[in-house]
């Protein structure tokens, strides 16, 4: 039986960064799903089961925005992996639930290739 891809959610308000980084991770092999914000993410979250990491951007529109979204995730969905971004946040050790990844923008592409792969434990 075939294993199947990591369920990636990308969740960037901003069109480019958000295509570019679905098109990047599909690349890599990963199955990625593309949210615009925090209250569609919420909602493809409480839909499927089978999402493995979330890779957010921090500053971003809505009802809230990525730090809140992390804290959210890891209270409602344990098991997921948190993935955050940003280039104009500062972030702190605490800002983010114990075990989430910060990458600082601007990243390049194989860097976070490579620490979804650690996440979801795929090379």
């Amino acid at each position: 039986m075939a294993r199947s891809s990591p369920v990636i959610l990308i969740v960037e308000d901003e069109f480019l960064l958000r295509m570019d980084s679905v098109e990047v991770l599909e690349d890599a092999g990963f199955e990625v799903i593309p949210a615009v914000n925090a209250d569609e993410a919420i909602a493809i979250l409480s839909a499927r089961s089978d999402i493995h990491v979330v890779f957010t951007d921090i500053q971003m529109p809505g009802s809230m925005d990525g730090l809140k979204l992390a804290r959210f995730v890891r209270d409602r969905w344990p098991p997921i992996k948190i993935v955050a971004t940003s280039g104009h946040v500062p972030i702190e050790d605490d800002d983010l639930p114990a075990g989430s990844v910060f990458l600082p923008k601007p990243y390049r592409s194989a860097q976070v290739v490579g620490v979804l792969r650690e996440l979801t434990g795929t090379t």
